[in-house]
This record gives C-alpha cells, structure tokens and sequence, in this order.
C-alpha cells in the first residue's frame, strides 16, 4: 500500500521529527511503502538561518513567541554567536531528517502547490504532533487538514489541537474540513472532547513514538552508535520555557536530593546546568534520555519518551496554556501526581514511579492505536 503522511516534520524539534520518523517506520515494518510529504510552508523555519534574523531559530521551535522579547536584549556579539550556535543545532537536525525520514521527491511550499500537482498515494494520513493547533500558522492551514489530492482514504493519526478548548473563531473552519475525513484519532482526551463540540466523531490512540517499542529505539541508536551519557549520573531537563521558568529551581534541588549533575537539552546554555547540550540532534537527546536519572520538562515527547524507556521524570507546569496534552497523558496513566510546580515538597521529587500497571496500560493503547491504523489502511484496498 502507498501511503503518504503529512505533518510539521522539518521543525527543529527534538519532538516533531521524532514522531514524523516513528509513523514512517512503523508503517514501513509492515511492508507499506511510506514516505514524509515534503510540506514546508514559508512560515516554517528553514535549514538556513540569516544572520540577521538569528531569533528565528529559538521562536520557530513550536511557536514560542515570548522569546522575542529575550532575544531583543542580547547584545550584538551575543547575537552573533548565537547565530553560529543555532546554525550547529540546525545542522544537527538536518543530518538525522536526511539520513532517517523519507520525503517525496517533490518539495511543497504552499497548499495550491499540493492541489496543484498531489502526491499519488493510496492513503494519506495527517499527523502526529500539533498540526491542529490554530493558535499557530500551521493549524490554521488548509494543508494540514488533506485538503488536496484524492487518495483512496483520508485519515488523521494522533492530530493535536493541543489546547483544552479551540477558540472560537476558528471553529467553523476545521469543523468543515474535518468533515472530509474518512477516519478521525487524535493524541489526547481533550481532543476527542474539541471534536465532539464540533459533532465530529473520532477515537485516541497514542503518540507515534509509542508505536516504537524501547528495543526499537534501543536500535536505531545503536544505527548511530550513540550512548550519550551512559556512566553518569545526571537530571536531565528539556525546558519549553525559555524565561525563569520553575524547572530551574527544581532542578537545583533534585540534584541537590540526588547528588548528581543537571545535563539540560534546549537551544540556548542554561547557567545553572553543569552540561547544557544545544547542537543536539534527535537521537543524541534520545540517548541523554535513556540515560539520565530523572527527566524535568514541560515537554510532550519528553514525558513520552521518559515513558518508553521507564524512567523517573516529573513534569514542570508552562505558562502558556499547553498543559493539556500532558495533563491528559499523565492522568490516563494515573500519573497525575508528577505533573508539578516550585511547590513539590522533597518526599514527591524522591518517589519513584511503579511502571508495572503503566507497562500493561501502555501495551493495551498501543494495540489499539495498532489496530485503527490497521483497520483504516485495509479498507483502502
């Protein structure tokens, strides 16, 4: 079966390109040939960065807009270096999207270009990741809602509105488009809520870097002989926020509980981290992963991949209303208690998380996310 995916897979987000490479593989696993549509609207970061628009590189990662005003207040030379830091990180990036996901050979940089000249496919599968978000460019766009092309089935796996409520002004346009699917699944609860509100029907199943057991990404990390971190003995924090956000303070006193080192993954250094690792590629974050500690974040796939290797981890609260994908996850994991904020007493930050009734939880939703992605692909032969 020929099978063409779309979603934000060229964001420089340790997150996005994993989850666009996990439903590529897996889809591939089963003998289907898969590939990425290569969708990169010009609101999208590119490899490139100009010089002059440096920021671009840390405000482009999912739509951090407050960072501008961070940015502002460095000085030129900072500046400067920034850029030649930046760059490193997108290159790394880009080494790992080359050799690790499969696009088309055509390039698309706007939607009439995909209606103009669509992949041929038999199914085309929209997601994972936030590609519903309309608080962002990209969930306000035609392209992300497979309105183009006439495969045999339209279907979305694991979109994300990531809110708790779709604002109201965009409420018309994705009920309509939404209404062209021949299947609907989204990544969280809250999503299945937004969609009912707009008498749309659909299902949850998990995140695509689920559908990839530890052995498997134990696997491709062997691809790249990566082993970052092993033999020490870290916290890892993997910070969304880039003002003084509460991971910091937690973080000093989880080390300080733990007596060990704080490694932290981002685009910028981080002072109170005694490693920060900023031209980071996806798999040496997934390696930093394996072998941290514990995991600190207000990240989706940090907590997701905390998950699949079984790790300790907590999750910081943000502050900007992006809450709901974690919340939804950890709740439906009975985890609600690792979602925290400077508050945490030490006795929390010191529990350790029983992975026995979340193992079984976990395997029983990915069979099921197994099984709709299965069942939708069979009926377009």
């Amino acid at each position: 079966m020929k099978i063409r995916t779309i979603t934000c897979h060229h964001a420089f987000n340790h997150g996005a390109m994993l989850q666009a490479f996990a439903l590529v593989r897996y889809l591939q696993s089963l003998g289907h040939d898969v590939a990425v549509i290569d969708y990169r609207p010009r609101y999208m970061p590119t490899h490139k960065i100009d010089p002059g628009f440096v920021y671009d590189g840390i405000l482009s990662v999912f739509g951090v807009r407050h960072l501008y005003g961070w940015y502002k207040r460095l000085q030129m030379p900072s500046r400067r270096s920034h850029y030649a830091l930046e760059q490193s990180r997108r290159d790394a990036f880009e080494t790992f999207f080359k050799r690790f996901i499969p696009v088309t050979q055509v390039q698309y940089t706007s939607i009439k270009q995909l209606r103009r000249n669509p992949p041929e496919a038999d199914v085309y599968i929209a997601g994972s990741d936030q590609i519903w978000n309309t608080n962002m460019k990209n969930g306000r766009d035609d392209a992300f809602y497979l309105a183009f092309g006439l495969p045999k089935r339209k279907i979305s796996y694991a979109a994300s509105f990531a809110t708790q409520t779709l604002n109201k002004r965009y409420r018309g346009f994705v009920r309509k488009r939404l209404s062209r699917f021949d299947a609907i699944s989204v990544r969280e609860e809250s999503g299945l809520r937004i969609l009912e509100s707009l008498n749309c029907t659909g299902v949850t199943v998990v995140d695509p870097v689920f559908l990839l057991n530890r052995n498997d990404w134990d696997d491709v990390l062997r691809q790249d002989a990566r082993d970052d971190g092993q033999g020490e003995d870290y916290i890892l924090t993997y910070d969304f926020e880039f003002n003084k956000s509460f991971i910091e303070p937690i973080a000093i006193r989880l080390a300080a509980l733990l007596k060990c080192k704080i490694y932290s993954v981002g685009p910028i250094n981080r002072d109170y981290a005694d490693k920060s690792v900023v031209s980071c590629s996806p798999l040496t974050f997934l390696s930093l992963v394996k072998n941290a500690r514990c995991i600190l974040s207000n990240s989706f796939h940090g907590t997701a991949f905390s998950m699949i290797f079984s790790k300790d981890f907590f999750v910081v609260n943000r502050k900007d209303g992006l809450n709901a994908r974690m919340q939804d996850l950890l709740n439906h994991y009975g985890l609600p208690e690792r979602l925290i904020d400077s508050t945490v007493d030490d006795v929390l930050l010191l529990k350790n998380i029983d992975y026995t009734s979340v193992a079984k939880k976990m395997t029983h939703d990915i069979d099921m996310s197994k099984s709709f992605l299965q069942h939708q692909i069979d009926l377009a032969r």
